[in-house]
C-alpha cells in the first residue's frame, strides 16, 4: 500500500472516532466536566464542530498530498455530512437505545441471581 492510501485509511478511521465521540463523552467539548450532562442539543453541536474539524484535516491532506486544494461543489458537502452522520450512528444508537437496555438487563441479571 502506498503512503497516500496509508494517509486515507487513517483520515476515514479519524472520521470514524470524530463523529462518535460526542455520544462517547460527557464532558463539554471533551474538556470541561459538566454537572448535569450534556443535552442532545449541544452533542449535536459538538458533532457539527468536529464535522469542520475532520473537513479542515482532510483539506490539509489534499494540499499535502496533491499540492493543491480543489474546487468543491456542494453536493460534495452533502455527501461528506451524510457519510459523517452515517459514521456517528453507531455511538448515537449506544448513548440513547444500547445502553439503556445494557443497564436493564444487568438489573435484572443481578436480581435473578440473588434470589
Amino acid at each position: 500500500m502506498s503512503q497516500g492510501g496509508s494517509y486515507i485509511w487513517i483520515y476515514i478511521l479519524l472520521a470514524i472516532v470524530a463523529a462518535n465521540l460526542p455520544w462517547l463523552s460527557d464532558r463539554l467539548f471533551f474538556v470541561v466536566r459538566s454537572a448535569k450532562g450534556k443535552s442532545g442539543w449541544f452533542r449535536l453541536l459538538e458533532w457539527g464542530v468536529l464535522y469542520f474539524v475532520v473537513g479542515a484535516i482532510g483539506l490539509g491532506l489534499e494540499r499535502r498530498m496533491t499540492g493543491e486544494i480543489y474546487h468543491q461543489d456542494w453536493v460534495f458537502y452533502a455527501v461528506t455530512i451524510s457519510l459523517f452522520l452515517v459514521f456517528a450512528l453507531p455511538g448515537f444508537i449506544y448513548r440513547y437505545d444500547l445502553r439503556r437496555q445494557l443497564r436493564a438487563r444487568r438489573r435484572s441479571d443481578v436480581g435473578q441471581s440473588s434470589v
